[in-house]
């Protein structure tokens, strides 16, 4: 300040009382206290930017540490196994009828099967019926008119019905199982014939003497859908009254070991 005073002096050449003096020394001391409050804002101001800028940082860093450990997170898996299949206690149920006249039930054994389980539920699977092994059941029979249960096994594998020769086999392999009110509700791929059709089954599954019983509901199928085309009225249009049904009862009970 007094250098200044000084460099003023020399560049007046006018004398300086003493009140001068005094306000000019106050008004070099604002200036300079006005120049250290602009300084010491300015400086405030930058490190607040610079603390929120860090703490927003860190926020942000915190939420991609949680998405980056949600998205490494991996579910539990439940180990499956393959249950052993009793295939001599299995078996395929049918029912066919021919409307308003009579109607045929039996069975068809089943060669081939598999359950696979997760924990204590159905996971998948797969069943092959033998139609070669077609056993009526019923009684409705007439031998004296040539129709017995040995006609009946005979035009059943013929190419009228399901072609046991060309297509000895029919297979189920299941796609999904669902939970349902009471009931499983097994998804898969049905194969008769040269045709595979998805369908859904109500079944059950149960423990009996430490086996599994893996039963299905009544359902149906529509044999037309698989090329089964026997007096079908989806193909034929003069049978009158003298049709055979399209839709074939069947059901199903696989035994299984634990």
């Amino acid at each position: 300040i007094f250098f200044g005073i000084h460099e003023h002096l020399k560049t007046s050449h006018v004398s300086i009382n003493v009140q001068t003096l005094i306000l000019y020394i106050c008004n070099q001391i604002k200036q300079q206290t006005k120049m250290k409050t602009t300084n010491l804002l300015l400086t405030i101001a930058a490190s607040g930017s610079l603390f929120l800028a860090s703490c927003g940082g860190g926020h942000d860093h915190a939420h991609e540490g949680e998405e980056a450990t949600a998205e490494t997170t991996e579910e539990a898996v439940v180990e499956t196994t393959e249950a052993a299949i009793d295939a001599a206690a299995s078996t395929v149920n049918w029912e066919g009828s021919m409307l308003g006249m009579y109607s045929h039930n039996g069975t068809v054994g089943v060669t081939e099967a598999n359950v696979t389980m997760a924990g204590d539920k159905v996971a998948g699977g797969s069943f092959v019926a033998d139609l070669t092994s077609i056993v009526p059941l019923d009684e409705n029979y007439d031998p004296s008119k040539g129709h017995g249960k040995e006609e009946l096994v005979g035009h059943l594998s013929s190419p009228d019905f399901f072609d046991v020769t060309a297509y000895p086999t029919a297979k189920f392999v299941i796609t999904k199982v669902e939970e349902g009110t009471g009931k499983l509700l097994v998804t898969g791929n049905l194969n008769i014939k040269d045709v595979t059709k998805s369908i859904t089954i109500p079944a059950t599954l149960s423990e009996v003497d430490g086996n599994y019983i893996f039963k299905s509901d009544n359902f149906n199928i529509d044999r037309s859908d698989f090329n089964v085309k026997y007096k079908s009225k989806k193909f034929f249009d003069n049978l009158k009254d003298k049709f055979v049904n399209d839709l074939v009862e069947m059901s199903f009970e696989v035994k299984a070991s634990k």
